[in-house]
């Protein structure tokens, strides 16, 4: 097979530890609970990976269901994003990404996020769609929160804070009483503090750290010594977010871990150009090492980062969840190892705790030479660079004006104008895409791209591995692409 093997994020050793750990909490008791499989109202997560032998070569229309099964597109009418394009791709079974996104309802803004799991998929179902109610919350001015929280108080007139697009996720029943109690919980410590001066990457902080210490809280005994199988399933497996909140012009980034997101933009000479948003939190980050190393006595400096990981472990150095790097010595001890076995406290674990879910949060405002946003979990960085995407997004903006009848943007046009249009169009016929969902198109050309187009051997291939040599060649694939509207961003306001 001409693909290479590319390196994932946990080893063997701890995959194989955690599945063990998980074996009787992740599978047999879901956090969350899923459509019907049939159903064609309400489709489901498709996996391409049923077994299969490594000789079979899928036809073009078998390649084409599979990456399409779970695109999704959404378009505004208004403000500055135009649309954008979801997708996913399994590698593990099931998937370990996520992906979510939202528009603010009493505030404004739209929120997009991925979630990229790791030690099963559980912590960053829960994340996903658990965040956006902390940050959204933490957006309310004071008078328009202590509203919220009457409504919430009262079933029988409740506001919503967001509506979610393609959500096909819902808790099972007693989880959800637990999160509502903890979301109360937060609300009441966001009346009690003092909110002068509002700060955007303050409040994004505030909500991921929120989440965080409610994921521990709930993962530990009740006060009657209780425990929760279901939450300690999240607490014990892992999570990296990247979350964008768009407001007009202002687009904040959060990121904790390694996902990645970037911004597409055209140059005054009309190239396109890249900018990089976020850092990944990884071996890769010199200052991130440097602040773990930091934060733990020199004689733990050979021990802290083994073979580019944590405690020899974990790859991100960054995530939510994954409190067997967090909690306590006494916890790890008394409570862990009790459950999990001695195993399960990682070697070196001397002065916890060696993680942290505090994101970096990135301010970017948006130009009318901003085009489009791309955030995508590692799978996607691990097959193609930023630049790359950002050409390949590009490509298939030109292109996809001719899979649809030609629409004048506006009135009263002058002919010049329209003739402009009606060149950009044929032009555009020249990289016709095979995909309507540009985030399919990314999909498709970072696993069979080529220098002379797609290779549908190679496709082929990389989408009919079994399930036990498929993590080698591939990981999960989720992404996210919103357009913005260039036209607003010339005539909005600051």
């Amino acid at each position: 097979m001409s693909c290479k093997p590319v390196m994932r994020n946990i080893p063997n050793c701890l995959r194989n530890s955690t599945s063990k750990l998980l074996n009787n909490f992740g599978n047999s008791f879901p956090v969350w609970k899923k459509f019907d499989v049939n159903s064609c109202d309400n489709r489901n997560f498709h996996s391409s990976r049923e077994p299969r032998s490594t000789n079979v070569k899928l036809t073009p229309q078998e390649v084409d269901n599979i990456l399409r099964a779970n695109e999704y597109t959404h378009e505004f009418s208004d403000g500055s994003i135009k649309s954008y394009d979801s997708n996913q791709l399994a590698s593990n079974n099931p998937i370990e990404d996520t992906r979510s996104e939202a528009s603010c309802l009493i505030t404004s803004g739209l929120l997009v996020g991925v979630f990229d799991g790791h030690g099963g998929g559980a912590c960053a179902q829960v994340v996903a769609k658990r965040l956006y109610q902390y940050i959204t919350a933490s957006l309310l001015p004071q008078d328009q929160l202590s509203n919220y929280i009457s409504s919430f108080d009262n079933p029988s007139s409740p506001k919503e804070l967001f509506e979610a697009y393609n959500d096909k996720v819902q808790f099972v029943d007693d989880v959800q009483e637990i999160y509502k109690s903890s979301f109360r919980r937060y609300l009441d410590n966001l009346v009690k503090e003092n909110r002068d001066g509002f700060a955007m990457d303050t409040a994004l902080e505030k909500a991921f750290l929120s989440l965080d210490n409610d994921l521990s809280r709930e993962g530990l005994p009740d006060k009657e010594n209780r425990v929760n199988r279901k939450t300690l399933s999240v607490a014990m497996s892992g999570a990296v977010a990247c979350v964008a909140h768009i407001d007009g012009p202002h687009l904040h980034v959060a990121n904790v871990g390694d996902c990645c997101a970037i911004l597409g933009s055209l140059s005054e000479t009309n190239s396109w150009t890249v900018k990089k948003l976020t850092t990944e939190h990884n071996v890769d980050n010199a200052a991130e090492v440097e602040r773990i190393l930091g934060e733990h006595p020199p004689s733990e400096r050979n021990t802290v980062i083994r073979t580019e990981r944590l405690l020899g472990q974990l790859a991100p150095f960054r995530s939510m969840g994954d409190f067997r790097f967090k909690w306590s010595k006494q916890i790890m001890t008394q409570y862990v190892a009790k459950h999990f076995g001695p195993a399960s406290i990682p070697q070196n674990y001397l002065t916890p705790p060696y993680l942290t879910a505090r994101p970096d949060v990135f301010h970017h405002r948006l130009t009318p030479r901003d085009k489009f946003l791309v955030i995508a979990s590692d799978g996607l960085w691990d097959m193609v660079s930023p630049l790359q995407t950002v050409r390949l997004v590009g490509e298939h903006m030109k292109g996809k004006v001719t899979l649809s009848p030609l629409k004048l943007p506006r009135k009263n046009m002058k002919l010049g104008e329209i003739n402009e249009i009606l060149l950009q169009r044929k032009e555009g016929m020249k990289t016709k895409p095979k995909d309507t969902n540009a985030a399919t198109h990314l999909i498709r050309n970072a696993l069979g791209g080529t220098d002379y187009g797609i290779d549908h051997n190679k496709l082929s291939q990389l989408l009919s591995l079994p399930d036990d040599v498929v993590r080698v060649f591939r990981d999960d694939i989720t992404i996210t692409i919103v357009y913005f509207d260039s036209e607003y961003l010339r005539h909005c306001p600051a």
